[in-house]
């Protein structure tokens, strides 16, 4: 798809002083706006593009509005809307020739955002709702209960099937949707020892969502580490990261965040911190640039930062010595966007799949494309993510494999939720579990595959 209007601007001199209707605390950078040519490699790579074709919906599009306001144009609801419904799933950065930073750009531009407009009550009470639960594990658990009662008394697939709660609120719809199928708690210990031969000594990021709706992931991702060689340190009192806030314009409340929990590692003394939440470790590695205004936590950022491992990436640097064992199954494996293009991690999780006997791994058509999850995007844009959602569903279920692979909480809900919508429920699991599957000698059956057989024949559907 191409676009009939191009933006001007970016090949005339910027003063960097000036901000314009921007605060003076961080506004997008002069420099860096002044990177984009216009060219257009990045429209196919942006969702919102893709799905409506609005250039000021698209990554140079919101650029051209970014250099308005620096320039003077009001920062009105209008343009702040543009800004709200991107993604920020960094498929531009990894398409742009010209290397730019839209990352850095977003980011700075959704803080001016959040501090210098007043969006509409609803989507004020709505923001409020979502930030006074996400990102603290304690009161996300007082909801399991409810949310387990709830699941396992039919109402769940009742209020889907009849559509009541989307015609009431598609935001409640969303939320209720989402939410993953709900066992038993599997907290992990603060201390797990290594098996063999000890090589070093790691902490675990548990998280909020992955913590109390995926506690399968973190106990998996504790024994494979442990499998291999490593003493696990998880410290009961770590909270959140900071991700969702940093992610959101909510600047000070990720800072806060984020000193905490480097508070907390520090304390562990631990030689790496190893993150299985690909959202959580690409904010984690931009600490150094969200504290750098901070004497106090400066340094110790950059510090901290350099610790900072996906589990997939710590793995693929390490020499395995645990023993595989067979996996008879295919899996399609979906590029989490802020592991892929965030991070620049995507060989690692498919060696380390690949490196499992028995197992075949597909791609995903037009897998570079966000699954429409992005944070809490699929609560604030309900629609938007649907048509996302339905996408990827369908491009999912094109590879005919019998298995989801993926490495991100909201996209193991988003995809969840779009293949059950499409009547084409399939089982999905983290990287992590299926390797830990394959150290302890499991069967597919045990990661929710049934009858699961490796295909030995033709191709996946094209």
């Amino acid at each position: 798809m191409t676009s009939t209007a191009r933006p001007a601007g970016g090949g005339g001199p910027v003063d960097p002083q000036a901000h314009g209707a921007f605060d003076a605390h961080r506004p997008p950078s002069a420099e860096l706006l002044a990177d984009c040519v216009h060219c257009g490699f990045c429209l196919p790579s942006c969702p919102t593009y893709v799905l409506w074709g609005e250039e000021m919906d698209s990554p140079r599009g919101r650029i051209h509005l970014m250099s308005q306001v620096r320039e003077g144009e009001p920062l009105t609801q209008e343009v702040a809307g543009h800004f709200d419904a991107c993604l920020g799933c960094m498929g531009c950065v990894t398409a742009c020739p010209s290397g730019v930073q839209y990352d850095e750009l977003i980011t700075a531009t959704r803080a001016q955002v959040e501090r210098n407009t007043s969006r509409p009550p609803a989507q004020r009470l709505l923001r409020s709702a979502i930030f006074a639960f996400f990102p603290y594990p304690r009161r996300l658990r007082a909801l399991r209960g409810p949310l387990r009662l709830h699941q396992r008394s039919g109402l769940s697939r009742l209020l889907r099937k009849s559509g009541v709660l989307q015609r009431i609120s598609p935001h409640l719809a969303a939320m209720e949707s989402l939410a993953p199928p709900l066992g038993a708690a599997e907290p992990v210990p603060e201390v797990t020892r290594a098996a063999g031969p000890r090589r070093g000594t790691v902490g675990l990021l548990l998280g909020c969502v992955q913590r109390e709706f995926f506690p399968g992931v973190n106990a998996a991702t504790a024994r494979v580490l442990a499998a291999e060689g490593f003493d696990v340190l998880a410290p009961a009192s770590q909270g959140c990261c900071g991700a969702l806030s940093a992610h959101n314009g909510r600047e000070p409340e990720a800072a806060r965040f984020a000193r905490r929990l480097i508070d907390t590692f520090e304390s562990a003394g631990v030689e790496h911190v190893v993150v299985n939440s690909a959202g959580c470790g690409s904010s984690m590695k931009e600490y150094a640039a969200l504290l750098a205004d901070d004497p106090a936590y400066a340094a110790r950022a950059e510090a901290f930062e350099e610790k900072v491992r996906d589990v997939s990436e710590f793995l693929a640097e390490v020499e395995p010595v645990a023993t595989r064992h067979p996996l008879e199954v295919s899996v399609a494996y979906h590029d989490a966007c802020h592991l892929g293009h965030a991070q620049g991690i995507r060989s690692q999780p498919r060696q380390l799949l690949g490196a499992i006997p028995g197992l075949e791994v597909r791609e995903v058509p037009d897998g570079s494309l966000c699954c429409g999850s992005a944070g809490i995007y699929n609560l604030l844009n309900p629609g938007t993510a649907r048509e996302l959602g339905d996408l990827k569903a369908a491009n999912v279920q094109r590879t005919g494999a019998q298995l989801l692979v993926t490495a991100n909480p909201g996209c193991l809900m988003q995809i969840h939720s779009s293949l059950e919508r499409a009547g084409t429920p399939m089982p999905l699991a983290h990287t992590i579990e299926v390797l830990d599957a394959s150290l302890r000698g499991r069967q597919p059956s045990d990661l929710g595959v049934p009858g699961a057989t490796r295909s030995t024949g033709g191709s996946p559907t094209p």
